[in-house]
């Protein structure tokens, strides 16, 4: 074991992560009620250098959430908000014919909403699939290109997509590749009695709590590169692995939910998304290695939107998260 993973230094910077995660997650607290999972996702995957996608009915806090993540790291905010008829220069922006003083003419760019370090993309399955896909050299590459000049996008850049349940009126489905381009996938679901007596408590009054900054935009930035240097032992790269596989139809390790009712599995860049969020729950829990219970709680936001369901798996109302939780069953460590 080298000098990166034992020590002091690396007990040390484990804590400093913890601490930091822990006082972002407190600020955002002050607005968000409840949904603890949901608000644990959207850290671990900004936190891990990736982009969430948010599914739920309208009115349960998730622009709200998107809102307090930007606040509680200083970091710049931008809204879009999708619709049938936005189109991709309305995201990426567009080239424009200027006129100086001079009269000279000369094109210039002018840069569109994406151009921020949080990008909140509102309702995004209600816009065309020709315009959700501007989104995907931003997503994978942290650049566009318009006209033929590719221009980079501030760092850190974090997609946090909301989307309404397909069965909604007036929704797109998410073209397979958008999908695999978000690092998560969380469900936000309603809330108990309990969260909605505190959500009307501090939203009717006389002023709403907002969260203060918790880290600066360059610290951000030093523990993406930290949560890189986790290390992960190789039974548990292995088991992310085989977990990954079991999601394929044609696996031998894979169960009979998958065999029956799944046409593709999650693809490879799902099971770096793995092993890249379960280092930040590590890190999170001030342990500076990887372990199978970190693997095991990241394998359903991880992987659930990269499952392809047959016609049979549709036609039966087959959910993601229940073939999952087959393969999680088959696959031992």
């Amino acid at each position: 074991m080298n000098r990166e993973t034992k020590g002091p230094d690396v007990e040390a910077r484990a804590a400093a992560f913890a601490e930091t995660y822990a006082r972002v997650r407190a600020e955002i607290g002050k607005v968000i009620v409840g949904n603890d999972a949901v608000v644990e996702g959207v850290l671990v995957a900004l936190f891990a250098g990736g982009h969430a996608l948010l599914e739920g009915l309208p009115g349960l806090g998730k622009t709200k959430l998107v809102h307090a993540v930007a606040e509680a790291l200083d970091l710049e905010f931008r809204r879009i908000q999708f619709t049938p008829d936005l189109m991709p220069a309305d995201i990426v922006g567009t080239t424009i014919l200027n006129e100086d003083e001079s009269g000279r003419r000369s094109f210039q760019f002018q840069p569109g909403p994406v151009f921020g370090n949080v990008v909140l993309t509102d309702e995004i399955n209600r816009a065309t699939p020709k315009t959700q896909s501007a989104l995907l050299e931003a997503m994978q590459e942290g650049r566009v290109t318009v006209a033929g000049t590719t221009h980079p996008l501030p760092r850190p850049f974090f997609v946090l997509a909301t989307q309404n349940p397909i069965e909604l009126e007036g929704t797109y489905p998410l073209p397979e590749a958008q999908l695999d381009r978000f690092l998560l996938k969380l469900l936000v679901p309603s809330g108990d009695l309990a969260s909605l007596v505190a959500i009307l408590e501090r939203t009717t009054g006389e002023a709403e709590a907002r969260p203060e900054k918790a880290a600066a935009r360059a610290e951000l930035l030093e523990l993406r590169e930290l949560v890189r240097r986790v290390p992960v032992a190789k039974p548990v790269v292995e088991y992310a692995a085989r977990l990954v596989l079991a999601t394929h139809p044609d696996s031998k390790d894979a169960p009979e939910p998958v065999r029956s009712y799944v046409r593709f599995g999650a693809s490879p860049r799902g099971a770096q998304a793995l092993l890249l969020c379960a280092k930040v729950l590590a890190l999170s829990k001030r342990r500076f290695h990887v372990a199978l219970e970190d693997v095991r709680a990241m394998a359903k936001p991880a992987l659930r939107h990269r499952l392809i369901l047959n016609f049979d798996g549709e036609a039966a109302g087959v959910q993601a998260d229940q073939v999952l939780d087959r393969a999680l069953e088959q696959v031992q460590a």
